[in-house]
């Protein structure tokens, strides 16, 4: 006999990347930063006083509220905390879905978002994107009352641009929540948008751009209605005092950030440019990961290789997916040791064992 509910009981519950516990990697298979937070962030750790670890924290998180709006030109009533982006996403499915309020998103795409579906017992409506991830126009369509978009997309790192997810949002019935996790690593970003869509929610993370994976820390950018909303079904205390103090003092930082991030896009272009000449078909990224197609070899022999040579990147064995590779944007030396190990493993392969013909591009 179980205890659960019938849908928990059939229930697959998220996998994370692997965590390895060993320091002689190469790990580039959960997309963390190659590069320690703002040295203000070990300073303001080095602050913190017994009596914020003894008090409850703020509820609010309202010094990093403050903050934050002054970065994304809005005021504080526009900005939730939350206990990662995650966080967010499991708020959002409590708020707005149920069994006859369903979610949609374009696949594939965030693993966790199906699983978030089945926990609250909501129907998933999955649009296939084509094969150069365009933004499926039956999207509009679903009368979904969430709709999400995750923008860089993981695992493409492809980019649907500001307009077209005004006029989706424009379209919609319901809630637009646009998860913008890797959206440090691109060139524009829809935080404005909620200036002028009230139903627009705008997912941010700084686990990536900001190197505070560690500390578990994003927060939602929406109109002060949406957000209050969406403050009645957070937990009490859903973000802790060393959280809060922390992730304010990266984001105050953004001289850091911006040098931060612009190394590792200055690497994610080189490290594109190196797997394609090794023959993997890699489309554009606007995310600190690449995703690469294998064209006569198999993905899941690459990954298995590489791991004996102590290098962790990602293997979906799925549909669309498992003919490739996702990898992490490392630091310099990190991304030369993948590239020098994946020409190794190639010129290994005896041209009889590599597969025959090209892959086919994704299509769900």
């Amino acid at each position: 006999m179980s205890y659960f509910r019938k849908n928990i009981d059939k229930a697959k519950g998220y996998e994370p990347g692997f965590q390895p516990k060993r320091a002689d990697i190469v790990k580039l298979n959960t997309n963390e930063n190659p590069y320690p937070p703002s040295p203000r962030v070990i300073e303001a750790l080095s602050r913190m006083g017994a009596d914020q670890f003894r008090r409850y924290p703020d509820p609010m998180g309202e010094e990093f509220r403050q903050v934050a709006a002054v970065v994304h030109g809005v005021r504080a009533e526009n900005i939730m905390c939350c206990n990662g982006g995650d966080d967010l996403l499991n708020i959002a499915f409590r708020a707005f879905c149920d069994e006859s309020r369903p979610v949609a998103y374009p696949v594939p795409t965030y693993s966790l978002y199906p699983v978030l579906a089945k926990l609250q017992n909501c129907r998933a409506i999955e649009v296939p994107f084509d094969g150069e991830f365009n933004l499926p126009v039956k999207l509009t369509k679903t009368r979904a009352a969430l709709t999400i978009v995750c923008n860089p997309n993981a695992p493409s790192g492809s980019f649907v641009s500001v307009g077209e997810l005004a006029s989706l949002a424009d379209e919609l019935s319901g809630v637009l929540l646009i998860d913008e996790a890797y959206v440090d690593f691109a060139d524009e970003n829809c935080a404005g948008l909620i200036k002028d869509l009230d139903n627009v929610v705008v997912l941010r993370s700084m686990s990536k751009g900001y190197g505070l994976a560690g500390i578990r820390f994003g927060y939602a950018i929406a109109q002060a209605d949406l957000i209050a909303g969406l403050m009645k079904v957070k937990d009490s205390y859903n973000v802790d005092a060393v959280a809060i103090a922390l992730a304010t003092a990266a984001i105050k930082d953004q001289e850091y950030f911006r040098q931060t991030t612009a190394k590792v896009k200055e690497a994610r272009e080189l490290l594109v440019e190196q797997l394609r000449i090794l023959k993997f078909i890699v489309p554009k990224s606007h995310a600190n990961f690449v995703l690469a197609e294998c064209r006569n070899c198999d993905a899941g022999t690459i990954y298995g290789k590489l791991l004996q040579r102590n290098i962790y990147v990602r293997y979906f064995d799925l549909p669309g997916l498992s003919d490739r590779l996702r990898i992490t944007v490392g630091t310099s030396e990190q991304n030369d040791r993948v590239v020098l190990a994946l020409k190794e493993i190639l010129s290994e392969q005896e041209p009889e064992q590599a597969p025959k013909g090209q892959s086919q591009p994704v299509a769900d």
